[in-house]
């Protein structure tokens, strides 16, 4: 979930935009701008994969080290707590400095993250290691998607915005799917992973060395998260929707693939990795086929959508059926999809221009937090009642919340139409 910060190269050189077509014209460009363009995409997918790498291999660390669920729930909410402050200072600190001086370090650390995982004889490693994923990805995103944005050949803003929200869908799922599978079918299923992620950040380190520099430096300015006054009721609702959906998202990346295999009765670590793979997919293709339609509706449908795969999922648990527990998934990923493309598109069109940047970084925060916070809660109610059991008062409590979100995001859209008849 990448941020787009404004950069010094846009304030020392304002390009011409054209507003009908989305796009930014220059007279000069650079012949090498669509190879620089792709290989920013290719280090913002291989950033995300690296940090959900350890997805399906949890059991297996908690059987190795022998710690509960909720262990599992605190070593993400380590990853979620250094994230939001880097994501937060890393990217005034790239408008100031450049995009290079920040996303080299970041790939950096992410590669000392890889690094303790495969080497990790304790539970303390796990969570070393996932502080300083969270701090790479929290410094990278933002870098990475204005980085996109400036370095598309055509000034496509859109198109930017497109392939930014694609790739990290896909590093989202890509990661359970591939440590998954090189975990079951492959040797030294909790080095290998992590020694392949290494590898593959050489590359990334390179296509960021190949960045142009800054043509300005600005004085680095820590940003402080601020909401207009004009949208905060619009904020509330869709940060609201946003914290929801993503709590789904947190839910499947720590817990899932556990719920996976005790309904299954399956060992094969691909396969709890795959059922997070389809929530994203379907998250993705939602996303792509429904972009551009209205905000309200696409909230107004995902919500409800999201609501009963939450109810399936729960269902599922109670009758141990894995058939089931697939539907649901993809059921959720529709909602989910649907739900956070109109927050996002709400809280990006209210806006002011001027203000987009912090704004979205309050919403972005409201998502992580969304992402760590309640599977803690899991976690801490899985030890008293079980996974399954603490899954299940999971889905049914957020599904519950959706539909009152959904109701009073109803009932507003009704008393806007009414006046609006008035």
């Amino acid at each position: 979930m990448p941020l787009d910060h404004p950069t010094a190269a846009h304030r020392s050189r304002p390009p011409h935009h054209d507003p009908s077509s989305g796009k930014t014209n220059s007279a000069q460009k650079d012949p090498r701008s669509a190879l620089r363009f792709w290989s920013t995409g290719y280090v913002l997918l291989i950033l995300l994969t690296g940090t959900n790498l350890p997805t399906p291999l949890y059991r297996g660390y908690a059987a190795r080290f022998g710690f509960s669920p909720l262990v599992v729930t605190l070593i993400f909410a380590a990853y979620v707590a250094v994230l939001i402050p880097s994501l937060l200072l890393a990217g005034p600190l790239a408008d100031a400095l450049g995009h290079r001086a920040v996303l080299l370090p970041a790939v950096a650390v992410a590669a000392l993250g890889s690094l303790g995982f495969a080497l990790a004889t304790s539970t303390a490693w796990l969570f070393a290691a996932r502080i300083l994923q969270g701090l790479a990805v929290g410094a990278a995103s933002g870098p990475l998607t204005a980085a996109l944005t400036e370095l598309e050949p055509a000034g496509d803003r859109r198109k930017a915005a497109l392939v930014s929200t694609a790739t990290s869908v896909a590093g989202l799922g890509l990661g359970p799917v591939l440590a998954g599978l090189l975990a079951q079918y492959a040797p030294e299923p909790q080095v290998l992973p992590f020694a392949l992620e290494i590898a593959l950040l050489v590359p990334a380190a390179v296509a960021i060395a190949t960045l142009p520099a800054p043509d300005a430096r600005t004085r680095w300015r820590p940003r402080r998260p601020e909401i207009p006054a004009a949208m905060r009721t619009l904020f509330a609702s869709s940060g609201t929707t946003g914290f929801l959906a993503f709590a789904v998202v947190g839910l499947f990346l720590t817990m899932i693939p556990t719920y996976v295999a005790t309904l299954s009765g399956s060992r094969n670590l691909l396969l709890g990795g795959a059922a997070v793979a389809l929530l994203l997919a379907c998250s993705a293709i939602t996303q792509l086929l429904c972009y551009g339609r209205p905000v309200r509706t696409l909230e107004l449908i995902g919500l409800p959508l999201l609501a009963s795969g939450l109810l399936l999922l729960a269902l599922a648990g109670g009758l141990s059926s894995l058939p089931l527990l697939l539907t649901a998934t993809v059921v959720a990923g529709v909602g989910q999809g649907l739900a956070f493309l109109g927050g996002l598109t709400a809280v990006n069109q209210a806006a002011p221009a001027e203000r987009r940047a912090d704004v979205l970084s309050s919403f972005y925060v409201i998502l992580y937090l969304g992402v760590g916070l309640p599977v803690v809660g899991v976690g801490f109610l899985a030890a008293f009642t079980g996974l399954l059991a603490a899954v299940q008062y999971f889905a049914c409590t957020a599904a519950v919340l959706c539909l009152v979100l959904l109701l009073t995001l109803a009932r507003a859209r009704t008393r806007t139409a009414g006046r609006a008849r008035n």
